[in-house]
Formats: structure tokens, C-alpha cells, sequence
């Protein structure tokens, strides 16, 4: 159970064909498998051994699936830490498992001037310049391994870090049993055909494209700063390949959006919310393709899946009027449930029964766990565990910290965070829903609703129209109404910084700072 044996199955039925395209660099699976090979010699001969951590801060493109891959056929374990996390994530990583070689871009290496942590690292190869470092491209002098490490299902594959906002960062864990039933799970539920050309910005999405013997491009922008990427390079490069399939978060096909039709068959879109007036713009760049809105976490990806051709005028009106923001069928291979519990409180373990008796009613919104073979059973060293995970009879479930519930249909609605929700002599308000409403209004771009000394403020982006405002206040029973730039997280650009929200409303002098 090794996850570097997917690709050798392409290997033996696409040979030849793309695997990788970015930019004008391209590699096929072959390649792509011989790159992976002698890479795997080259870290060898540095020291690394099975279960072994390398630290690999490079962006999407050849040189990271290389890298990985490499790591995989040794059994070692590759540390990836995303950019956003901040430098927090970075030393509690390096300090915590000691990588025993660090392979990053020219940016990611000068991170070794600023983090003493870093040069604690013994050795270091670069995958572009400054060359005065070992490169990685040094791989291709050395012969390929031939064999690939044998691993159980529960060893580890990739760790990657959240940011630690909250307290210590956690590390997840992802076996290569794991990934393994991701990239099934992805496979099926993003219709995955072998030979089928597809562009992907998410880096897991990729991998599981890869493993279906698809062509994946990625495009030549700065994925780091979706929000900012320029459109006609990636529509060019989707001209240029053939591309009918694209998988990306919300802010990057909001940038490709002019009125245009999109050559694609379908659109997949995740990773942040994704508003009905998103959603319907996009639909409408597809008029012979389908937009699809896809909600999971780094935890369970995915989780649900609904296509705007099956949202109804219903649907439309309900999102509109609060009701929150529909998510569609969980797909079959996750169990999900619906349970009354309160925010930061350990829960469990449980029997089946006790676990029963906590769900709640059809319609009654409560906080939305998961279970399956693609679930996330823990953290690394158990942080987080006792907040985030359930025992029920000896099954590990996953706290997601979001509120919904099922409609009639079965279909799951999103609510937003559990600790965002506000309770005041309004009764409770589910904050991400009254979002979810004010994007739907005219004029308004994006918008935030938060809690501040008691009182209900949303702050909206764009420009909306009076009449909207007043129906919007009051609707959710709002204390005020506030333009201003909304802050967007650094990762995908597309979910509001609410830490930072606070801050330049402390600014503005708006209200209180919740406790």
C-alpha cells in the first residue's frame, strides 16, 4: 500500500502522455515515474530512510510532485507546511520532527536567513535557484530506484499544518491508506476519466488526477494569490490543452469570469463558501458544462457535492432569505450526522446508542460530523483530538466545527461555525447564513456578519443598493451596516479573516471586541 505504485499503473497504460503540464515545462508519466526514481536515490544517498521527514516548501508545479513521489518510494514521510501558515507552523514543524533534508524554492530557502530553525536542517536542496545549494534537478545523475518501500496503510504519507490561530498548530496526518481512499473518493465524485485533460490549482486534487491517468495542468500564475491571478494566461493555457475539467476555489473562477463562455464541461469549486451569485455566474460561463460546488475540509475532502443545475428557484429563495447555504447530498462513501453539541467541549467517548440519542431532529441544525475511510482519524501527537474527534465503539469520528442540518431531501445546508454563532434577545443567529443572504442581494460582492459587545454588524463589500440594506437589517434584526474591505484569508483568497475583521473594526471604533 504504497501510494507511489498509482503511478506505475499510469505509467504501464499512458507511458507517453502528459502527466504534468505548468507554464511551457511538461512531463509525461513516464517521466514523471523516472523523475520520482532517481529522485528517491538522490535522497537516499542524503541519509533518508523509511520514516524519515524531508520538508518540502515548493509551489504547485513539476518539481513538487517529483519531490513527493521520491519520498513515497522511500517511505519517507513528506513535511509540507502551506505558506499561509505563518512562521508559527514553521518552527513547531521543524522542531517537532526534525526534517532530515529541506527542499524548497528560491523564496522558501531564504526563510533559512530568517528562521535559525531552519538551517538546524542538515541538508537542503533547491528546486530553482540559488544554485549554490544542492539542487534538486541533481537527481537526474544519479540512477533510478527500482523498487518501491513497502508500507503499511496507517503509515504516514504527508503532514501538513493548520495555522495555530487558536493555540499550538495541528499537525494531520495523512496515511497512505488515506490518501488512497481520498483518491478514490475524489475520482468518483469528480467523474475522473484516464486520458481526460484537467487544470487544478489545489494540490491534493492534482494527486488524485495523477493516480486517475489524467493530464493535469496547472496554471502559470501565482496560486498563492488567487485573488490576484491574472485571467488570460489560464484561459489561454485552456484553450491551448483541451482543458473540460477544472478544479478550483472560488476566488480563482471568479477571476476568470468576463462574460465570456468557459471551455470546460465542468467546474469544481471548493475550498472557501460558495455564494448562489457565484455559483449562477459561473453556471452561466458554462452553458454546455456543469458548476459544481464542492464542501469539505482539510480533514474529509469531500464531504458534499451539489450541481447548480439541480439548486432550484426554491433553493434560491431559501438561501436568500437565511436559510443558509446548500451543500447537497453527502457523497455515499461518508458517514455524516447532525449532533446537538456545544463549541470546545470534548465529547465521547460513546456507545452507538448515546451517539444516537445526541443527533438531531430533520431540520434542526446542530454541528456536522463525518466518518469514513478518507476521514482524518487524529492529529499529530493527539493535539486537537480531545476538541475535534469522537470514539463511538471504537470508531473515530470528525468534529468539523460547522453547523447545518438535512432538509426533507436529505440534502445538507451549511451554517457556518459553530463559535460564530450569536445568541442574543433576537434569539440565535448562524452569522454565515445572513452572508449567505447578502450575496444573494444586488451590488453586494462579499460581506461578513459578526458579533460585537452584543450587537449584530455585517459589513458588506461592493455596492449595494439602499433597499437591499434596509430588507438586510431588518430581516436578521441588524444593530449597523458597515462598508469597508473585507480581509480574505491568504490561502484561497476566498474565506473572510475574521481575526483581522475585528482588528479594523477596533480601528474604525465599531462596536466592542467579543470576549
Amino acid at each position: 500500500m504504497n501510494l507511489a505504485a498509482l503511478l506505475q499503473v499510469q505509467v504501464d497504460a499512458a507511458g507517453k502522455r502528459p502527466a504534468l503540464i505548468h507554464g511551457a515545462a511538461w512531463c509525461s508519466f513516464a517521466g514523471l515515474e523516472d523523475a520520482s526514481a532517481r529522485g528517491a536515490t538522490l535522497l537516499e544517498r542524503l541519509g533518508v530512510r523509511p520514516g524519515d521527514h524531508v520538508l518540502v516548501l515548493t509551489p504547485m508545479g513539476l518539481p513538487l510532485y517529483e519531490v513527493l513521489l521520491a519520498c513515497w518510494r522511500l517511505g519517507a514521510v513528506a513535511l509540507v507546511v502551506d505558506p499561509a501558515a505563518g512562521a508559527g507552523a514553521f518552527a513547531h514543524a521543524v522542531e517537532r520532527l526534525q526534517p532530515r533534508v529541506f527542499i524548497g524554492s528560491s523564496t522558501a530557502l531564504l526563510l533559512r536567513w530568517l528562521r535559525p530553525v531552519l538551517r538546524r536542517i542538515p541538508r537542503v536542496l533547491a528546486t530553482g535557484f540559488p544554485w549554490w545549494y544542492g539542487r534538486w534537478a541533481g537527481y537526474r545523475r544519479h540512477p533510478p530506484q527500482r523498487g518501491i518501500a513497502p508500507v503499511a496503510p496507517d503509515a504516514p504519507a504527508l503532514i501538513t499544518f493548520t495555522s495555530g490561530s487558536t493555540g499550538a498548530p495541528k499537525g494531520a496526518v495523512r496515511s497512505h491508506g488515506l490518501l488512497a481512499a481520498q483518491h478514490a473518493l475524489i475520482a468518483r465524485t469528480l467523474e475522473h476519466q484516464a486520458g481526460a485533460v484537467e487544470m487544478a490549482t489545489l494540490p491534493i486534487f492534482a494527486l488524485a488526477s495523477l493516480a486517475s491517468g489524467m493530464t493535469t495542468v496547472i496554471p502559470p500564475v501565482d496560486l498563492g494569490r488567487v485573488g490576484r491571478v491574472a485571467p488570460r494566461p489560464v484561459l489561454a493555457q485552456l484553450h491551448r490543452h483541451g482543458v473540460r475539467s477544472a478544479t478550483a476555489s472560488p476566488a480563482f473562477f471568479a477571476r476568470l469570469l468576463s462574460g465570456a463562455p468557459l471551455p470546460l464541461r465542468r467546474a469544481f469549486t471548493g475550498g472557501a463558501p460558495v455564494f448562489p451569485g457565484l455559483w449562477a455566474r459561473l453556471a452561466a460561463a458554462l452553458p454546455a458544462g456543469e458548476a459544481v460546488a464542492v464542501y469539505g475540509s482539510t480533514e474529509a475532502e469531500p464531504i458534499a457535492h451539489a450541481a447548480f443545475s439541480t439548486v432550484s428557484t426554491e433553493d434560491l429563495a431559501a438561501m436568500a432569505a437565511g436559510r443558509g447555504l446548500l451543500a447537497g447530498p453527502v457523497v455515499r462513501e461518508t458517514d455524516c450526522r447532525i449532533l446537538a453539541t456545544r463549541a470546545g467541549e470534548p465529547l465521547g467517548p460513546l456507545s452507538a446508542g448515546a451517539f444516537a440519542a445526541a443527533g438531531c431532529a430533520l431540520g434542526e441544525p446542530g454541528e456536522i460530523v463525518v466518518a469514513g475511510a478518507h476521514v482524518l482519524p487524529g492529529y499529530l501527537d493527539g493535539v486537537g483530538d480531545a476538541t475535534s474527534k469522537i470514539a463511538v465503539d471504537g470508531r473515530r469520528w470528525h468534529r468539523t466545527g460547522d453547523c447545518g442540518f438535512f432538509d426533507a431531501a436529505g440534502r445538507l445546508w451549511l451554517l457556518g461555525r459553530q463559535r460564530a454563532v450569536i445568541t442574543d434577545d433576537h434569539g440565535r443567529c448562524h452569522p454565515f447564513a445572513v452572508e449567505a443572504a447578502a450575496c444573494s442581494r444586488a451590488g453586494i460582492r462579499r460581506a461578513a456578519c459578526v458579533g460585537r459587545g452584543g450587537r449584530r454588524v455585517l459589513v458588506v463589500e461592493g455596492d449595494p443598493v439602499a433597499v437591499e440594506l434596509d430588507d438586510l437589517r431588518r430581516r436578521f434584526h441588524l444593530d449597523r451596516i458597515v462598508p469597508l474591505r473585507i480581509p480574505l484569508d491568504r490561502r484561497h483568497n476566498a474565506k473572510v479573516d475574521y481575526p483581522a475583521l475585528h482588528r479594523m473594526l477596533d480601528r474604525h471604533g465599531i462596536g466592542e471586541t467579543p470576549p
